[in-house]
């Protein structure tokens, strides 16, 4: 079975985000063995105990359920990246990277247990029904959100297709929450979305998914017939809101961009998590000029993107400071009962650079305007630094990553692509400022 290796954090309802792979430990040194004997003894204790909350609970428990809850205890001590996936979330995680399955049509993500929309899918029932980005999820099917994790709030939304879910949401700017009863349908994730911003093709990049490398083609090819290989300008790349994806998808579309070069390195602590990937002869875009964007929600495989493209000096990075994940998961495969999703390695930017915890400083800094009326409804994305058991940067250096993530839908008051655009036409205004001169990161 081949190894696929993920970089992601977040959910969608509806993206490619996973892969599996098959491995074995063996243990080979004295040390080892000596230190396995201390860990079986301490297994025989929770044996023990486990079989006595089996034969004298006050009322009989769940034999299963006291296994994985003991299972996703140890996990979650580890870092909030790494999981178990029992069988059903392992069929679900399999559905997910064929891109297609009965839902809502609505990317999602959840901050300080806030479940948020990050973006509603086109021609969905969500979008359809009018749901927005940034509405906040209160309620699914008279369920308090509060308390779910955002795997259990996805599921709950996720099934048969003809069948209801009815939802409570808060809109920022509005006194009385909104509901809305959805009836699900096969929702078929685009990757990749493009169109022309007058002499500009815009593509955006939603999630790294298997197909996304070929959406991304299709697109430069499509905005270069609309406007003509002659007359184009460039290109803006628009990873904001992208909470990654599989590791060889970004490996491929920062490829894409560059002729030669180091493109991102994997390090952990077995020889196979260990490598480099370097990018082949062939620009897509023929060396025109590419802005890339991102914001508080860009994140691993958008990260590495924005890293190598910045890296190389391939493309101008704008916006605001990503969020920070540089760590790359493994699924591994439990005989058919489940899987396991572990965190293996860190990744590493072609300068050597990591941002776990730290994100990517963009080289024009362009804050997005928000609504008066929103701004103090809005959840600030805190960014990979924020989140309980993160791995550490390594390096000493303070924490700091994410940033606001607000993308208007309306592309008129969108001040970072109006900033990317003018960029790429080489109009000089005062929407688009430097960033604040960084000590260029270190590798851990």
């Amino acid at each position: 079975m081949r190894k696929v290796s993920l970089v992601f954090a977040g959910a969608v309802l509806g993206a490619g985000l996973t892969g599996m792979v098959t491995q074995t430990r063996l243990l080979t040194s004295t040390s080892a063995v000596a230190a396995s004997a201390e860990v079986y003894r301490s297994l025989n204790l929770f044996g023990d105990i486990f079989e006595k909350i089996r034969t004298d609970y006050v009322e009989k428990p769940d034999e299963q359920k006291l296994i994985e809850a003991a299972i996703n205890g140890m996990i979650s001590s580890l870092d909030p990246h790494s999981s178990y996936l029992d069988a059903k979330s392992f069929r679900d995680m399999d559905t997910d990277m064929r891109g297609q399955f009965g839902g809502l049509g609505i990317e999602v993500t959840m901050d300080d247990g806030i479940l948020k929309v990050a973006k509603p899918i086109r021609d969905t029932p969500a979008s359809k029904a009018g749901i927005l980005t940034n509405d906040i999820i209160s309620q699914i099917d008279g369920q308090e959100v509060k308390g779910l994790s955002l795997t259990q709030a996805v599921e709950k939304m996720r099934g048969i297709i003809n069948t209801q879910v009815k939802l409570k949401i808060d809109r920022p700017g509005k006194p009385e929450p909104l509901e809305f009863t959805l009836t699900r349908t096969t929702i078929v994730v685009p990757a990749v979305e493009e169109r022309v911003e007058g002499d500009v093709g815009y593509i955006r990049i939603g999630t790294f998914s298997e197909q996304t490398y070929e959406g991304l083609r299709k697109g430069i090819e499509k905005v270069n017939a609309d406007i003509g290989i002659d007359k184009i300008k460039g290109y803006v790349i628009d990873l904001r809101n992208n909470r990654g994806g599989r590791l060889d998808q970004s490996v491929l579309v920062s490829d894409a961009f560059l002729e030669r070069g180091k493109i991102v390195s994997t390090r952990g602590r077995n020889a196979e998590e260990t490598q480099v990937f370097n990018a082949k002869a062939g620009d897509l875009t023929k060396g025109k000029p590419v802005v890339v964007l991102i914001n508080g929600s860009s994140a691993s495989a958008a990260e590495i993107v924005a890293g190598a493209l910045q890296d190389h000096k391939r493309a101008t990075i704008m916006g605001t400071r990503s969020f920070g994940k540089g760590s790359v998961q493994t699924v591994i495969p439990l005989a058919g009962n489940g899987g396991l999703r572990l965190t293996t390695a860190r990744y590493y930017t072609p300068s050597g650079s990591s941002i776990q915890a730290k994100g990517i400083t963009p080289d024009v800094e362009v804050l997005q305007d928000i609504p008066p009326e929103l701004k103090d409804k809005l959840v600030e994305n805190k960014g990979e630094a924020s989140l309980k058991g993160h791995l550490k940067t390594g390096d000493g250096k303070d924490e700091q990553s994410g940033s606001a993530s607000y993308v208007p839908s309306d592309a008129a008051k969108d001040t970072q692509l109006i900033a990317a655009l003018d960029q790429i036409r080489g109009v000089k205004k005062d929407a688009a400022a430097p960033a604040p001169a960084t000590e260029a990161p270190k590798p851990n």
